[in-house]
């Protein structure tokens, strides 16, 4: 029997009915198409999972009765890596962040680089964080992680490099760059990683020269110029394989 993994934004706890997300409230009603009763396991990103069952499937609400907790297994991975990605247009940013959530990432930065062509205004900006906090969430119910990567709000990559400047934590901060001078099978054990990508244009000049006065260095994962929504992922699983849980 399949068990759907659906993630709920509010707290669980055994003996709580809670509502499901619209649209796995539809996905269980109207696709699966399962009735009162059956198996659930949710989980609200903070690393715990719960069995629960369907209690009622009315036209606009679908709800679920929490059972108990169950044993959660440990995905995520011993090598914290961190983000930054150039904001793409459309489609792109929701692969490059649904691709990086089964890839492991802890934390998504979306930049607003020098060559951003993506416009937010505070409206828009609120509605994209709403959809792609969506995005990862339906990405860890289908890889099994019960947490969630910290998503922060569109940040211009200038104050970003700032904060990181102003900050000594420990780890590698590196930019791909097919000219760089680093590579992924020579960098020193971390446990930490912060990745800067640009994006459809690429990181301009004056974006490399503030990123490297924050301490990052160019990491080179091949001699080919990849696309944006190639360029992280690429990068990612490479440092997982060498550094990570791969």
């Amino acid at each position: 029997m399949r068990i759907p993994r659906i993630h709920v934004p509010q707290p669980l706890a055994p003996g709580v009915e809670v509502e499901l997300p619209p649209q796995a409230g539809e996905h269980v009603a109207r696709v699966l198409r399962l009735e009162a009763g059956h198996p659930l396991r949710l989980f609200h990103g903070d690393g715990s999972e719960y069995a629960a069952e369907l209690a009622s499937l009315a036209r606009r609400r679908v709800t679920a009765r929490v059972l108990e907790a169950v044993p959660a297994p440990d995905r995520e991975s011993r090598l914290s890596i961190t983000l930054g990605q150039g904001i793409a247009r459309g489609e792109k940013m929701d692969w490059i962040l649904q691709k990086a959530t089964e890839l492991g990432v802890a934390r998504v930065v979306p930049l607003i680089t020098g060559r951003t062509e993506v416009k937010l205004d505070a409206e828009r900006a609120g509605r994209r964080m709403a959809h792609w906090q969506a995005v990862l969430a339906s990405a860890c119910e289908q890889c099994g992680r019960n947490r969630l990567p910290a998503l922060d709000p569109p940040t211009r990559l200038v104050d970003w490099a700032g904060e990181l400047a102003s900050s000594p934590a420990p780890g590698l901060r590196l930019i791909l760059d097919p000219k760089g001078s680093r590579r992924v099978r020579d960098l020193a054990p971390a446990s930490a990683i912060t990745l800067a990508i640009g994006p459809e244009g690429g990181l301009s000049e004056q974006d490399r020269s503030i990123l490297q006065q924050a301490g990052f260095d160019g990491l080179a994962v091949g001699p080919r110029i990849l696309r944006t929504e190639t360029a992280g992922l690429a990068a990612i699983a490479a440092l997982q394989a060498c550094h990570g849980d791969m």
